[in-house]
């Protein structure tokens, strides 16, 4: 019986410290930086120039930013949770071919931004990135905010605020809690995390098109959060599930032909503009 007893309080107590581990290192649970700062020349991105981002408590971003074509686009992409914007080149390169425009933004930590990733800092910085945009002269209608895995619970929250002309939502939660409780159902994770991340929160005050892309075979994010996400979503809506693809692979399986048919498609709906010169002729 006392063995019993003992190897009770010896669970418990290893139960309690890998609990209280979880709860004081939980960012490092969340976030995987790649510190490396890379420039675009590095991987022949002609035309993609690194910008630096000065934000209000002194922090400094990196990003790599490409005007777009004139009538086309710009992608304003909020990145996962691992690596670097050198992983993400190949992106870069696929949008620069359609004469999109891009704004990839490294979270602090990432690729040579400073400073330490958190939601509050996430979305502060990412708000930075639309306004930086902006006083670039890129109308709100020719913004399409992008949201790669952890990245979909900053373009929410971006879009929810900002005037975009759509929304592309990559492997998006519901919540990071909800991802969470997922990936540790023994813990109590709910109540005692910092970076919640509640894209169902936001998602209601978003009105701009919306287009989700999961893969059906995601193990990191399942895709039936990302149907719920579309389920809650305003329209106008799509969703574009690949079979066989995981958490970061769709592009094997399609998911570029999708983005680039509904981006088209969204741009073909919009109203022509009219130049502000011409507005302003009696």
């Amino acid at each position: 019986m006392q063995l019993i007893l003992k190897l009770m309080l010896g669970l418990a107590t290893l139960y309690a410290v890998v609990a209280l581990a979880a709860f004081l290192f939980q960012r490092r649970l969340t976030y995987f930086p790649d510190p490396e700062r890379i420039a675009p020349a590095s991987f022949n991105l002609p035309g993609v120039e690194e910008r630096v981002i000065a934000t209000p408590d002194g922090e400094q971003l990196v990003a790599w930013f490409a005007a777009a074509a004139p009538g086309r686009p710009t992608v304003l992409y909020f990145h996962g949770n691992a690596g670097n914007l050198g992983n993400r080149s190949e992106r870069v390169r696929r949008f620069l071919a359609r004469g999109w425009g891009v704004m990839f933004l490294s979270y602090r930590g990432y690729s040579g931004s400073t400073g330490r990733p958190s939601e509050s800092a996430n979305v502060a910085d990412a708000k930075l990135a639309y306004e930086a945009l902006r006083r670039s002269g890129v109308a709100p209608e020719d913004i399409i905010v992008y949201g790669e895995s952890l990245g979909s619970g900053v373009a929410v929250q971006v879009a929810a605020e900002k005037e975009v002309g759509g929304i592309v939502l990559d492997a998006p939660y519901t919540s990071i809690v909800d991802v969470a409780a997922v990936s540790y159902p023994y813990l109590p994770v709910r109540p005692f995390i910092f970076d919640r991340y509640e894209t169902m929160r936001f998602l209601p005050q978003v009105t701009a098109p919306l287009l989700v892309m999961h893969g059906e075979d995601d193990q990191v994010i399942p895709v039936e959060m990302g149907k719920a996400v579309y389920a809650a979503a305003n329209a106008p809506k799509d969703i574009a599930t690949f079979p066989h693809a995981g958490h970061s692979d769709h592009h094997l399986y399609g998911s570029y032909d999708e983005l680039f048919r509904w981006v088209d498609a969204l741009r073909a709906r919009a109203p022509t503009r009219v130049p502000a010169q011409q507005q302003m002729r009696p």
